[in-house]
């Protein structure tokens, strides 16, 4: 049974695998196109904060490539070295995206408040679930395995309320990027390349529902 339920992880797997060449090779392909406005990211980032009055808001340079984030406890947005110095469509695109994350902290975007809440119970629940349910396999322990179960409904939470967040992030940015003088045709550019990236999050959350299901198969053959 243990080997048989692997099965439920194949469709998320394959959906990810998907997403992740789709969000390469669309990043790739707009990243090409240099935006009109002539802005490299940091520039850009600064000018849309501030004209959303968020002057608080610190941008920092931050190593790899699509690591781009924003950080709520210290009111930073971080962006990447594929996007910090560009002033492609792609980076663009991908750092309105972000200061559409700073514009939700700002206004007290409810989902992305039960995110931030969510954040260290579901990274205990990421590195203990498996293992107190792996236990309970062991031993047959009915009680660590709900133990188990219980700490991975935390990782499904974070991944299901992290949707409407990215969701709502990516359209923030769509909207506001014509504010600040970037054409349609290139908004339609960088509509495409979060689109692409919005796959991931979906394949995220399909992939910890599948592990949820998982263990409640596999705790109720033990049981």
């Amino acid at each position: 049974m243990f080997y048989s339920t692997l099965l439920l992880l194949i469709p998320p797997l394959l959906l990810a695998i998907y997403a992740q060449a789709r969000v390469s090779s669309t990043f790739n392909k707009y990243s090409k196109v240099k935006s009109s406005l002539g802005e490299p990211g940091y520039m850009f980032a600064r000018r849309l904060l501030d004209s959303m009055g968020l002057y608080d808001v610190k941008i920092e340079r931050v190593r790899g490539t699509l690591t781009d984030h924003y950080d709520p406890t210290k009111k930073v947005l971080r962006l990447s070295d594929a996007t910090y110095n560009s002033s492609s469509i792609a980076a663009l695109g991908v750092v309105a995206h972000e200061a559409g994350h700073a514009i939700q902290h700002a206004k007290g975007y409810k989902p992305l408040v039960l995110r931030n809440l969510a954040v260290p119970l579901a990274g205990f629940g990421s590195n203990m679930a498996w293992i107190i349910f792996f236990v309970g396999l062991i031993f047959s322990a009915p009680f660590l395995l709900n133990a188990g179960i219980f700490l991975f409904l935390f990782v499904v939470l974070f991944s299901v309320i992290t949707l409407p967040v990215e969701f709502n992030a990516s359209k923030r940015a769509i909207k506001i990027l014509p504010v600040m003088g970037m054409s349609k045709e290139e908004v339609s550019g960088a509509q495409k390349v979060l689109s692409a990236a919005a796959l991931t999050y979906v394949a995220a959350a399909l992939m910890s529902i599948a592990q949820l299901l998982r263990m409640l198969i596999l705790a109720r053959g033990r049981n």
